[in-house]
């Protein structure tokens, strides 16, 4: 038994968060987190929320997990961003073999997973293993990243795909390899979330071994070596928990700062603050109702799921609610940045105000795509008895 004390990872990433914050300028400028807070984070352990116990991570539950992701997005959505998708990436280990699990996680205690959607991936059968050639975009967090995984069809060497036997498909794997053997292309700027260093990484026919591909459906709950109720979660909906956390703790941020501008801010040519116009009140008070009910209501959906992964199988009903409160949380929180953005006025675009950053990183939130609006179709198929994509929720 693992006798380890609990980390409490909700506190200490609230306790990080005047450092994270202090530091926003320089994630900012550099495009990355810098070496000193990547330092802090790793002390705090959080890179390891979502490892597995038995590979020295925390393991902790993904209602936990979100509210530390929330904390840190108060203070910098960048930084927010590379945890939340390096620890969800880090749940693939419950399907790997358990020796590669162990060089990347335990003996290691800085390890970091990262990855990029798949593309072009292709991995050609060689003796022992495969030859993984590819390109991958948007790595989040693969600058502070020790190995980074390849999503791959499987070709045999005569240049046909091998094909899965169950389904007659082209045959995935998702291959793991340490980051020094990859080609990384700075092609990180952009509008918003420029901290997370998202960059491009490719691979030129690297050879790896068998034992580090990991089978594509192994990473759903059914083929999990890992026990624990956390691992009957798919890497979609780890994902998708986290992007609304992201965008809570932009909202909460961004619209507590509005607040305490309204106190002494009197705009160009009116005579009273602008708390005293009814108009702004008005706006503060939909703001903080619909922050507050869009939160209430993700919260309550992921713990009623995370009830059902300890108590036993999880519902369609359950992940549909889920879905439901993710993307509702998203959308309401950029709608609250987007009104108070604009009620903040010509204040609102200077660099050296907590607006403009904010609004930049809550619409590269948006942009992602388990946070656009098209996820509503998924939810609407299933309350009106149409066939949903299982992917999509």
């Amino acid at each position: 038994m693992d006798e380890r004390v609990k980390v409490d990872c909700v506190a200490n990433a609230r306790a990080l968060a005047p450092m994270i914050l202090d530091a926003a300028p320089r994630i900012e400028a550099a495009r990355g987190l810098p070496p000193d807070l990547v330092d802090a984070l790793h002390e705090a352990r959080l890179y390891r929320m979502l490892v597995p116990r038995s590979l020295g991570g925390e393991e902790i539950s993904p209602v936990e997990y979100v509210q530390a992701i929330e904390e840190i997005a108060k203070a910098d959505a960048s930084t927010a961003w590379c945890i939340g998708q390096t620890s969800v990436c880090s749940t693939i280990s419950k399907a790997m073999n358990p020796q590669v699990a162990e060089e990347i996680f335990k003996k290691n205690p800085r390890g970091v997973l990262a990855w990029g959607p798949s593309g072009n991936g292709k991995a050609v059968v060689d003796k022992g293993g495969f030859r993984v050639s590819g390109v991958w975009p948007f790595a989040s967090g693969s600058r502070q990243a020790t190995w980074l995984a390849a999503h791959c069809i499987i070709y045999e060497a005569d240049g046909e795909p091998r094909r899965d036997p169950s389904t007659g498909n082209p045959m995935q794997r998702t291959l793991v390899l340490p980051r020094e053997a990859a080609t990384i292309k700075d092609v990180w700027h952009v509008i918003g979330l420029r901290g997370t260093g998202s960059d491009t990484y490719s691979f030129d026919n690297v050879f790896v071994p068998e034992e580090r591909a990991v089978a594509y459906h192994a990473l759903n709950p059914a083929a999990r070596r890992e026990g624990g109720p956390l691992y009957a979660f798919t890497i979609y909906q780890l994902f998708g928990c986290s992007f609304p956390a992201v965008a809570l703790g932009i909202a909460r941020a961004t619209l507590d700062a509005f607040c305490t501008l309204a106190q002494t801010k009197t705009p160009m040519g009116q005579s009273a603050v602008l708390r005293d116009n009814a108009v702004v009140q008005s706006q503060v008070g939909v703001a903080q109702s619909a922050l507050a009910a869009a939160r209430s209501f993700f919260y309550d959906a992921l713990g009623e799921i995370w009830r059902a992964a300890q108590s036993g199988e999880i519902s369609l009903d359950q992940r549909v609610r889920l879905r439901m409160g993710s993307i509702h949380a998203t959308q309401q929180a950029r709608q609250i940045v987007e009104t108070v953005y604009l009620a903040a006025g010509a204040t609102a675009i200077f660099e050296s105000n907590p607006f403009e950053r904010r609004f930049r990183d809550i619409h590269a939130v948006s942009q992602q795509a388990q946070s656009q609006f098209s996820i509503y179709e998924a939810v609407g198929r299933h309350f009106l008895g149409l066939p949903v994509n299982s992917r999509l929720i």
